[in-house]
């Protein structure tokens, strides 16, 4: 799909006449990230739409992300909306995927029905940087690690990994501190942590979920940063759960949940 000049490989499965939710990646994902998700939540009764990021995966390359306000991020969302004539969307995004979706509620709440966050940023936080040099580390010197980022993103791997490992290093960034402008959402959200998270603490979630009125916090025991995709039944469930407690999930067609 064409956006603003560049083409986004965008995947959407489901009916369009069911309420639709945008799957966002994480910092060096891809829609291959959602592979869990994407056929549970169309099988539920939504319509999915996934897509690759600009610069990621099946898209097309980028020199540089526009990290960590994702401005250009939060244009191609509005964009490919408007391209699908979509008027209101659940965001559930992953880590960097997260920060978008909380900023795209602020700029565009008319378009946000309800939020589910998993590891999102919104400052960086001390735990941040030896979570991200163990990554450089393992990209570096991990065979196996590489060929994963080779499969979801192929001759843009090294691109896609420095864009994002640059963009929470550089030192300019490193004051960046959205908290304050979280009082401005005002769409339920699910605020989900893994305990055990490598790149953040638990307090990072308590901080989103007691700015936003309507926030709902999930610390998830023994969890880590890779949660949907390390523990997708539980997070599949109590996602759905959530939208059902929001209006926008009917009965739960995979059975009985059973969550602490």
């Amino acid at each position: 799909m064409l956006i603003n000049g560049h083409e986004l490989n965008v995947v959407k499965e489901g009916s369009a006449a069911s309420p639709t939710i945008f799957l966002l990646h994480h910092g060096l994902g891809s829609v291959q990230s959602w592979k869990a998700q994407v056929p549970f939540f169309v099988s539920q009764g939504f319509q999915v739409i996934a897509y690759d990021r600009w610069g990621y995966g099946s898209s097309t390359w980028r020199s540089q992300l526009s990290m960590p306000e994702f401005g250009d991020d939060l244009i191609d969302l509005k964009e490919i909306y408007n391209a699908l004539g979509i008027r209101q969307a659940v965001l559930l995004g992953h880590s960097d995927g997260g920060t978008i979706a909380l900023y795209f509620a602020l700029h565009y709440p008319e378009l946000v029905s309800c939020i589910i966050t998993v590891a999102a940023h919104i400052y960086v936080e001390p735990k941040m940087s030896p979570g991200i040099e163990s990554v450089r580390m393992a990209y570096e010197t991990q065979p196996v690690f590489q060929k994963g980022l080779q499969r979801m993103h192929g001759d843009k791997t090294e691109s896609v990994f420095y864009g994002w490992y640059n963009g929470w290093c550089k030192p300019e960034n490193l004051g960046w501190n959205m908290e304050t402008l979280l009082d401005g959402i005002s769409c339920p959200v699910l605020v989900v942590q893994g305990e055990e998270d490598e790149h953040a603490t638990p307090k990072h979630a308590e901080v989103i979920a007691r700015r936003i009125s309507k926030a709902e916090l999930w610390i998830v025991p023994s969890a880590r940063h890779m949660l949907p995709q390390d523990m997708p039944e539980a997070f599949n469930l109590k996602t759905l759960k959530f939208l059902g407690e929001v209006g926008l999930a009917a009965e739960v067609r995979a059975g009985e949940i059973v969550l602490k």
